[in-house]
């Protein structure tokens, strides 16, 4: 009896399905049917010849009619589907877990910086390492998913902790005590006849030593090392000679660009010093008062040794070199004319960055660093002229954002960061005055995105503690880049700078701005309208503050 097998193969031709329970229809009777009483081995023919027994086929008999039409996976090809499955699974999971742990995705990330901890014994001499640990995952999250008014209530409770004291000025003689050997090097006095703040220093060195051989910034910088070779060489020529003695000329900045970063600092400087009375020292920014000084290179890196204020004063050579030459010209030395050159420095950590004091600085008080940089500088240069160029802080943050940040750049990110910052400075100041948190070195370092860069008043001031309001030029950027010519004209009114021709001042006011943002930076487009309407809402106060102390609507911003 030949039997189809059609239900497995579909290979018998037509003519052999006259048996078959599928193609006769109805009256197919299963109890006559081989294949409905179960047998499960049917032979097989071929050309009306059966097989040998080698030659049997094993199939199955289940129907696949109830199925209607619906297509049978094997089990081979199910199997294979399942463990596809699995792997993309395993995969999915093993990429979230590490994606939250390390910051990498794209989606919101519920682990937050807890709040600042509120313990005075922080701001003894620590280590990093250790007051790290105060900083823990907070169980309270902050949304970033354009989540305002949840942020609001954050930026509510840092307005109401707001208080702008005044800060306690240290006398001289406790500065000279943290710091004997800068004053034991710096006189208290400076050649009358140089507008910039020199004087003369016997060199005991021997004449066939390196002078730069122990500076740090040659030892430390391979960028710096070409500026060094170039002063060996010229070195001994600029050493001035009297009763058997050899002195060399040294001097300090007679202004500063002090700050702040991401707003048009390295613009000015550029410009300022293609003036022909301008000088500036051998690198852009030494951050010697705020970091080299203290050994900090990178605050991630730990400390080095302590950069000197000889080191210091080397970068100011090429200058001093400069300005020995017309002191020792006949028409100053006849006719008592002055030396009208000039050196700046424009370092922008400078009004800022007071990061360091916790690991140096002993005698706290409530949190607040005992010394600040501008008394150290005030006490050396009392007549020391200061240019602060500001920009609106949130745009400020911004730049600064997309300057710093390596890598997963975005919006979305941005304001996840801004988000984690506003949580860490309101715990810091719920527990700890304003002056306190913006000088806390464990926070500043624990905040994603450097907010207190943008609390430019409470910089200004401190600064204002101890010079006097009209040794300071603050300018806009936005004014800077709207109408340059007006702000150069004021830097040079400000630093009493002669007069220019009309090419020199060409070259000056038409020159291309310098450090703008990079092109890959620019394509990531703005920050999310939430997130400047949160930044809007903290600097709002600091702002206010800030027009008011330089008698100026301007700093409101409002325009921006």
């Amino acid at each position: 009896m030949r039997h189809c097998i059609n239900c497995c193969i579909h290979l018998l031709p037509n003519d052999l399905h006259r048996q078959c329970f599928r193609c006769r229809g109805p009256d197919h009777n299963n109890q006559k049917c081989p294949v409905c009483r179960g047998e499960n081995k049917i032979p097989l023919y071929t050309d009306s010849k059966q097989m040998k027994w080698l030659a049997v086929l094993e199939v199955r008999t289940d129907h696949c009619e109830s199925w209607n039409g619906f297509f049978c996976l094997r089990k081979g090809k199910l199997c294979s589907l399942m463990f596809g499955l699995i792997i993309m699974t395993l995969v999915m999971v093993s990429y979230i877990l590490t994606g939250a742990k390390h910051g990498l995705l794209l989606i919101p990330s519920p682990f937050h910086y807890g709040a600042f901890a509120s313990n005075p014994s922080l701001m003894d001499n620590e280590s990093l390492s250790d007051m790290k640990d105060y900083y823990q995952p907070s169980k309270m999250n902050i949304s970033y998913v354009r989540d305002y008014p949840s942020i609001k209530l954050i930026i509510d409770t840092i307005t109401s902790k707001i208080e702008f004291i005044t800060r306690q000025r240290p006398d001289l003689e406790e500065l000279r005590k943290q710091e004997p050997h800068m004053f034991s090097v710096i006189p208290n006095k400076f050649l009358p006849n140089s507008k910039n703040p020199c004087w003369y220093e016997e060199y005991r060195g021997n004449t066939t030593a390196d002078p730069y051989a122990t500076n740090s910034y040659a030892l430390y910088s391979k960028r710096f090392r070409i500026i060094f070779d170039y002063l060996r060489k010229v070195f001994w020529n600029h050493l001035y000679h009297y009763k058997d003695k050899h002195y060399r000329l040294r001097c300090l900045p007679h202004f500063y660009i002090i700050g702040q970063p991401k707003c048009g600092t390295t613009d000015l400087y550029d410009r300022l010093r293609l003036h022909p009375d301008v000088r500036f020292s051998a690198i852009k920014e030494p951050h010697w008062w705020t970091r080299k000084r203290f050994g900090i290179i990178r605050l991630r890196d730990g400390f080095h040794d302590r950069y000197p204020v000889e080191d210091y004063l080397d970068l100011f050579d090429l200058a001093a070199h400069q300005i020995q030459s017309v002191l020792q010209s006949d028409a100053v030395k006849e006719h008592g004319k002055r030396n009208n050159i000039i050196i700046g420095e424009a370092s922008a950590s400078t009004m800022w960055d007071n990061n360091a004091w916790v690991f140096f600085y002993d005698n706290s008080t409530e949190g607040e660093p005992p010394f600040l940089i501008q008394d150290f500088i005030h006490a050396f240069q009392p007549n020391a002229k200061l240019i602060i160029m500001l920009r609106d802080p949130v745009e400020r943050l911004y730049s600064d954002y997309l300057y710093f940040a390596s890598a997963n750049k975005s919006a979305e990110d941005f304001h996840e960061k801004v988000a984690e910052s506003l949580q860490l400075f309101e715990g810091c100041v719920l527990d700890f005055s304003l002056r306190a948190c913006v000088y806390n070195n464990t926070l500043n370092n624990a905040m994603p995105v450097r907010l207190q860069v943008g609390l430019y008043v409470v910089y200004l001031l401190d600064w204002l503690t101890v010079f006097n309001k009209d040794q300071i030029l603050v300018l806009r950027l936005e004014d800077h880049a709207s109408n340059m010519r007006y702000t150069m004209h004021m830097v040079f009114q400000f630093l009493d700078l002669g007069p220019l021709s009309e090419k020199q001042e060409a070259l000056i006011t038409k020159s291309p701005a310098s450090n703008t943002r990079r092109p890959e930076d620019r394509s990531l487009g703005p920050m999310l309208p939430t997130t400047k309407a949160i930044l809007r809402d903290f600097y709002r106060p600091f702002n206010t503050k800030l027009a008011q102390v330089l008698f100026d609507d301007a700093f409101l911003w409002k325009r921006t």
